[in-house]
């Protein structure tokens, strides 16, 4: 690994854990963060891994939420199911906008101490 870090493996590291911590309420997002910030080594680099780990995080759970919507509907409930699924996706997409703030404060905490 590079002196600077590795901004990629810090934003897989980061999704990877947010996926596997996230059910823990705050301190699942921080410690992802936190370690996407180390790996990347700098305030602002741990600030941007997180922020990017956040966001695909939310933009893959919604797009499965509105995919399963569609398919719970069934052939021919389909446009019903995926309003209903759009819905929860939308619902979702604001829910994890809490998350994302975590796990960027996490990164830049985790970059800061890491520099």
């Amino acid at each position: 690994m590079a002196n600077n870090g590795s901004m990629g493996l810090g934003v897989l590291a980061g999704f990877i854990l947010m996926a596997i911590l996230g059910w823990i309420p705050i301190i699942g997002a921080l410690v992802a963060g936190f370690v996407a910030g180390a790996i990347t080594r700098g305030a602002v680099r741990g600030l941007v891994a997180g922020f990017i780990s956040g966001i695909i995080g939310v933009v893959i759970l919604a797009i499965l939420f509105m995919l399963t919507g569609g398919a719970i509907g069934g052939p021919a409930g389909a446009i019903l199911g995926g309003i209903v699924g759009t819905g929860l996706a939308g619902f979702l997409a604001l829910i994890g906008v809490g998350g994302i703030i975590l796990i960027s404060i996490g990164g830049f905490i985790g970059g800061a101490l890491r520099r």
